[in-house]
């Protein structure tokens, strides 16, 4: 057994014990590795061991894996998602390469991602990012800004929003993480009062995804327990 293939079968055990202390069943919740700073060799050894989704941060590195493991895995059916910053310039790259993208906050990203969708795929998968506790570092649209975001990208033609992405700012103790996590679910269920039928709740990490599917969550983001810790990024 490979250190990532041993790692990921840790992980997969935390998210199914996690489910069964906040009473969901464990085919509730998805695990996207987090592969940023990794090269394609480790993303090898995580299909290798049944992983099928993978997050990236960093748009061009992040194209030249989906294209690398599309070329050396060709049967895979992988999934990749954009969880990272998109600026305008990169929209075209992301449209063209990537499944999801999760980190949308922006009105005008979202038009160009559904401008710049080739036509010979799917529609894009999108979750809105979301800065559910105002940290001053975070990106994301505020809560209050949510509910007309998401109705103006819900009437795109080559997107389907899926639902929200939050990553808070750190805070210690379990009840203190799982709280700010309700936020979101609760910004979620208001959406789909309104009509919006998403289904996606993106939060959780290494350090918090226990609380995160307390409150919730639907889809872990999974990096340093699975692949290690990073090296810097060149």
């Amino acid at each position: 057994m490979t250190t990532i293939e041993g790692n990921l079968q840790g992980v997969n055990e935390r998210i199914h014990q996690a489910c069964a202390h906040a009473g969901r069943a464990a085919t509730q919740v998805s695990l996207l590795a987090v592969s940023k700073t990794f090269g394609p060799e480790a993303v090898a050894q995580a299909v290798a061991a049944g992983q099928r989704a993978f997050g990236e941060n960093y748009i061009q590195e992040g194209v030249e894996k989906i294209l690398a493991l599309r070329a050396s895995h060709p049967d895979a059916a992988l999934q990749w998602h954009c969880i990272g910053p998109v600026q305008s310039n990169k929209t075209r790259l992301v449209a063209a390469h990537f499944d999801w993208v999760q980190s949308v906050d922006r009105l005008k990203i979202a038009q160009r991602l559904s401008e710049q969708r080739p036509l010979d795929l799917p529609p894009l998968q999108v979750c809105l990012q979301v800065n559910v506790d105002g940290g001053p570092t975070k990106s994301g649209v505020t809560p209050a800004e949510l509910p007309a975001l998401a109705e103006a990208v819900a009437q795109l033609p080559h997107l389907k929003l899926r639902g929200l992405m939050c990553i808070p700012e750190p805070v210690e103790g379990f009840e203190a993480q799982r709280a700010v996590f309700v936020q979101a679910k609760v910004l979620l269920d208001r959406l789909n009062a309104q009509g919006l039928a998403l289904d996606t709740l993106s939060m959780g990490m290494s350090d918090d995804l226990d609380a995160a599917i307390a409150a919730g969550s639907t889809l872990v983001r999974v990096g340093r327990a699975i692949f290690g810790s990073r090296s810097a990024r060149a």
